[in-house]
């Protein structure tokens, strides 16, 4: 019998409030004997909103996923939809390393044709089209929608933001023509299973659609390629607050 696998889900921006409702979401999805290591950086910014955004929490998930690969996880998500450092996490690591985002738009074009996304504050729509581009999505999604609300209003009491998620996610099923939503943004893992029953179409958090995934790649006993580009950062001294991710030799890889 496989051991159980140990997940490492990495909030890059410091909100604890938000990873607990993200690491609530993702047990509620995993294997019995599966755990999930909920973790955010010390520092940083307390939401994830934009390129810059994107940009400082870098630094916090290798650093992440550094400790996770010395603590031996099975893999390791990147709970912001934005994907931040997704391809240097990926170098870094040997297990399997999955962005919400990228995670939630495979599952999507799985269960529709055409799928739309609903996410948070309305320049953030361009980096969704973006990543669209990148992951090969772009034919795949129908349009894309923005709550035009901050990040953290998901956790701010007032029910707004989830009640202008729902409302928005009901508009694109009535005018988009899309089979399926994905939720652009961890904040809102916890109401998809909700809206997919109140809509009848699959409403996909990235969250849950990432844990299933790393639970089916160390199934079938996958990793991430150390072939070509992913392969493991070249060794060279780094400084400043960067020298914590310095390589210490062969010695620190699986």
């Amino acid at each position: 019998m496989a051991p159980p696998l140990c997940i490492q889900l990495i909030n890059p921006n410091t909100s604890a409030a938000m990873t607990d409702v993200m690491a609530k979401t993702a047990r509620s999805v995993a294997a019995l004997d599966t755990c999930i290591l909920a973790v955010c950086p010390q520092q940083g910014a307390p939401s994830i909103e934009s390129h810059f955004d994107e940009a400082i929490a870098t630094l916090g998930v290798l650093q992440q996923i550094k400790a996770g690969r010395e603590a031996g996880v099975d893999g390791h998500i990147i709970a912001c939809f934005g994907d931040p450092g997704l391809l240097a996490a990926r170098e870094l690591a040997r297990a399997p390393v999955i962005g919400i985002a990228e995670a939630a738009m495979h599952l999507a074009t799985l269960l529709a044709t055409r799928f739309s996304i609903v996410t948070t504050l309305a320049r953030t729509l361009t980096m969704a089209r973006h990543l669209l581009h990148q992951y090969g999505f772009e034919r795949h999604c129908a349009a894309l929608h923005a709550i035009d609300l901050p990040v953290l209003a998901l956790e701010d009491g007032s029910g707004l933001a989830q009640q202008k998620v729902r409302e928005l996610c009901i508009t694109a099923k009535k005018s988009d023509g899309s089979g399926a939503i994905v939720l652009g943004c961890g904040g809102m893992a916890d109401l998809a299973q909700e809206l997919t029953l109140e809509l009848n179409i699959p409403v996909i958090d990235g969250v849950s659609a990432a844990v299933k995934m790393v639970e089916s790649l160390a199934a079938l006993r996958l990793t991430t390629s150390k072939h070509g580009d992913l392969d493991y950062p070249l060794e060279k001294p780094l400084s400043g607050a960067f020298s914590g991710l310095n390589l210490r030799g062969n010695d620190v890889w699986y």
